[in-house]
Formats: C-alpha cells, structure tokens, sequence
C-alpha cells in the first residue's frame, strides 16, 4: 500500500480530497492518473517529432547526428540550431519519462 504525502496549497489539497471522494476504487484512480500523464507525454512526442521532422528536412540531417555535432561545437549558434537541439533534448526527456512510466 501507498501513502501519499502531497506538499500542495491547502485549497489544491480540498479539491484533490473532493476528486478522491467520488472515486469508490482508488487502484483505477491511480491507474487513470497514469494514463493520462502517458497519453500527454505521447502527445508532446508527436508533437515533437513533427517540429524535428522539419529542421530534418530543411537541413537534409538526421536529428542524433545534428545533435552530435552541435554538442561538439561543430555546429554554429544561430537560432535554428538553438532551436532544433532544445526539441531534441525534450523529445529524449519525454520518451525517458515514458519509458520509466510504461514500467
């Protein structure tokens, strides 16, 4: 069994009580909260990979390499780079926390 202790504003904390009351089977509770922490990272990931997609096609390079290189040094600071290896450290983030949810 798992006790939560949550450090929330007393009025978040009222409300979550009121969410928990309605609630009858706290395991489906927590298996919903789960689920939707999974299917907003799902979302985020396609959305990321829609953004990437496009600097990989604009600059004809593959997003691992590209942030190879621009890790290195090797390539310069204008914005798109900035841009495109920000997306590619949240895309590795988002899946990671995935991974670790889908157990």
């Amino acid at each position: 069994m798992l006790h939560l202790n949550l450090n929330v504003r007393p009025e978040t904390a009222k409300r979550l009580k009121k969410v928990l009351e309605f609630s009858r089977d706290e395991e489906a509770f927590a298996q919903n909260v789960i689920a939707y922490q999974m299917a907003e990272l799902k979302r985020g990931i396609i959305n990321l990979k829609l953004d990437i997609k496009a600097y990989e096609e604009k600059y004809k390079m593959a997003s691992a390499y590209f942030y190879k290189q621009f890790s290195k040094g090797k390539k310069d600071d204008r914005e798109d780079f900035v841009l495109w290896a920000g997306l590619w450290e949240m895309l590795e983030k988002n899946e990671k926390q995935l991974r670790g949810l889908a157990g």
